[in-house]
């Protein structure tokens, strides 16, 4: 069982007059706060608000920037080089970070959003200056393990944290199915994935394969409808896997 896993979660994706989300119930479970930057979602006032909220409840603030596309909320892929990718994430990190410096923190980890995450996640050139930035900040990556995520990481220098997606799905090759849309999750079904990923390494991917997974972080994302009850259900999947694993090793230990 990976030890010491915490749950993250995309916040900060209101606009203006627009509020989407469901932060403050959110901060309240999570352990790391990933803040939209700007340019898929987000301004700076609603930065600003998140990040103090976020200190207020003690959660670790990383910034999540995304593809200059407020339309598709960042969904939708861009042809971009490394250079591009590069300024695009020392924009959006550096304006949160001012947020975070102003606040008295530090800001803890750079996570991409959306058809960045993805586009990252197979291209470990256009990683690389992520990698390198975040290393230079003293910044953690969190992304898929096993992924360019994790090769450019560990290349860099960076510490690198694994998530495991429960509100989204896997295909066969290990890779996040995301979608236009947020729909709601069974909570049931995410408690289900968090305690087979725990107790086995492994879930089921969308076409019913076997897959193994690796993780120390857990992401629910804020935007789905009932975002706060598959919050809850991973933390008390959580916590019955870890009673359960304590409870088999102490058995172990008095045979």
């Amino acid at each position: 069982m990976p030890s010491a896993i915490t749950i993250n979660s995309d916040v900060g994706e209101s606009f203006g007059l627009h509020s989407f989300g469901h932060d403050d119930e959110l901060l309240a479970l999570i352990d790391a706060a990933n803040i939209a930057c700007g340019f898929h979602a987000g301004d700076p006032h609603v930065m600003s608000a998140t990040v103090a909220s976020a200190a207020r409840a003690g959660v670790a603030v990383g910034a999540h920037p995304g593809l200059p596309d407020l339309t598709g909320f960042g969904r939708r892929q861009m042809n971009l080089t490394a250079e591009e990718v590069r300024d695009l994430v020392v924009y959006q990190a550096g304006a949160l970070n001012a947020f975070v410096t102003d606040a008295g923190g530090r800001l803890n980890h750079i996570k991409p959003h959306g058809a960045l995450f993805g586009m990252l996640s197979r291209d470990e050139d256009l990683m690389k200056p992520v990698a390198e930035f975040a290393a230079r900040r003293g910044a953690q990556i969190y992304g898929l393990a096993g992924t360019a995520h994790q090769r450019a990481a560990d290349n860099a220098g960076a510490q690198f944290v694994p998530e495991l997606y429960v509100d989204l799905n896997y295909d066969s090759n290990g890779s996040l199915i995301i979608g236009r849309r947020p729909h709601a999750t069974d909570p049931a079904a995410a408690a289900d994935r968090v305690k087979s990923a725990v107790s086995t390494g492994t879930i089921t991917a969308n076409d019913g394969s076997t897959l193994a997974v690796e993780f120390s972080s857990i992401c629910v994302h804020s935007d789905t409808p009932n975002c706060v009850e598959v919050a809850k259900a991973v933390l008390f999947a959580l916590e019955t896997s870890q009673n359960a694993s304590n409870q088999e090793g102490h058995a172990i230990g008095n045979a």
